[in-house]
């Protein structure tokens, strides 16, 4: 069974170099076509021409070519980022059939790292939270389909269905070797609500939105204009296991704490480069303020983060941030499949990328990987101290008001 896996794999691997080299040799004829290469384009056709005859004539056993390709399509859209995809026809109608955020869910946020899907952010109060998943663990498989051989778009299609309906997850956590089946009931999850505390005798605000929609931003702002009625001075934002995609959200966020500057930047190869910047008119608070990050804080929240950070407005606490931010164009194929191809990416006002470089706060608080690795191990549940809200506190305390 190993070995045969290893053929599979070796074939897969093998595969997507074809791919890569026919791909490279087409934009060579290209080139060759007009003038400025030589026949380098006609060089790898042939190559490609060649290696494809030895695998299907010596290969251990007869390779469905068909199904090889695929994977390797696959594998060459998920070489790029994790929101490229490759859609095979049947997959790309079921991409079009079900919408994504129309039927029950688990709760589970979920992208692409290393071939596989992982866990971006749990959804409190979820299915999935009350199976202890948590951000990091990683879906080997959904059901009997491997998380390698499906594209994220129906890997996050697969994670829903009708209420009451169940899935089966093959999940590897952190710090252990084998996988662990799950089912989960899918359910209809509501969305968060706005929480809100007060801290050190109310001179502190905390706010975490769970979600950045258009409504929640609204609500943080009409908080934030209250705010100087109920005592406070200070402003503390938990973005932690926020992934909400919609960008707009997260630099309207941003702006309610700035009155000018730079936001975030979006550009491509053929993206017209646009500039975010703040708008004074939806400028609502310059109390000092800081914000809680995570590895589940993705998208939109860290947008937000990012540009708080670079514009020195706040004090960014706690991990590394998960690491998303573009903009997808569907490319339909003569076939009936379809390309999810990433055209654009936003940039923090100080040029980082976050698909690439994500958002590192100044100040790191977090679990360490040993601790990471006894709470596996003996099966702990989570500390009672929340160590990065203490810290951020302790940040807000020490600024004058």
């Amino acid at each position: 069974m190993a070995m045969n896996r290893f053929f599979q794999r070796s074939v897969f691997v093998l595969s997507l170099g074809l791919l890569v080299a026919l791909i490279a040799g087409e934009f060579g004829l290209r080139a060759v076509r007009a003038g400025s290469s030589e026949d380098g384009a006609y060089k790898q056709m042939r190559v490609y021409a060649e290696v494809l005859k030895k695998v299907q004539g010596e290969y251990v056993t007869e390779p469905n070519i068909n199904d090889v390709t695929t994977g390797a399509l696959h594998g060459l859209l998920e070489t790029l980022d994790a929101d490229s995809s490759y859609l095979t026809p049947t997959e790309y109608k079921i991409y079009k059939d079900h919408p994504l955020g129309n039927e029950a869910q688990v709760g589970l946020t979920v992208s692409k790292r290393y071939g596989y899907a992982v866990v971006v952010s749990v959804a409190p109060g979820s299915p999935a939270e009350k199976e202890h998943f948590s951000d990091g663990d990683a879906i080997e498989s959904i059901g009997s389909q491997s998380t390698r051989e499906l594209s994220l778009a129906i890997i996050r299609a697969l994670l829903e269905g009708k209420p009451g309906s169940q899935v089966t997850l093959s999940v590897i956590r952190p710090r252990k070797q084998d996988p662990e089946k799950v089912t989960l009931t899918r359910a209809v999850t509501s969305v968060p609500v706005l929480s809100e505390q007060q801290y050190e005798n109310s001179s502190i605000l905390y706010l975490k939105p769970g979600v950045l929609t258009a409504a929640r931003i609204d609500e943080i702002s009409a908080h934030l204009k209250e705010m100087a009625k109920n005592g406070n001075k200070k402003v503390l934002l938990d973005l932690r296991d926020v992934t909400t995609s919609d960008e707009d959200q997260g630099l309207r966020l941003a702006n309610l704490f700035l009155k000018q500057g730079t936001l975030a930047t979006l550009s491509g190869q053929k993206f017209p480069t646009q500039t975010f910047s703040a708008d004074a008119a939806k400028f609502v608070s310059d109390a000092p303020l800081a914000v809680l990050v995570n590895r589940g804080t993705a998208g939109a929240a860290e947008l937000a983060a990012a540009a708080l950070a670079d514009n020195k407005r706040a004090d960014l606490v706690g991990e590394r941030t998960f690491g998303q931010g573009s903009v997808q164009k569907t490319i339909e194929l003569p076939d009936g499949a379809a390309l999810l191809l990433t055209v654009a990416t936003y940039s923090s006002p100080g040029g980082k990328k976050l698909l690439e470089e994500a958002v590192t706060p100044a100040t790191l608080v977090g679990p360490t990987p040993e601790q990471e690795a006894q709470d596996a191990e003996e099966e702990a549940a989570p500390a009672k101290t929340d160590a990065p809200l203490n810290k951020a506190l302790e940040l807000l305390k020490a600024k004058a008001a």
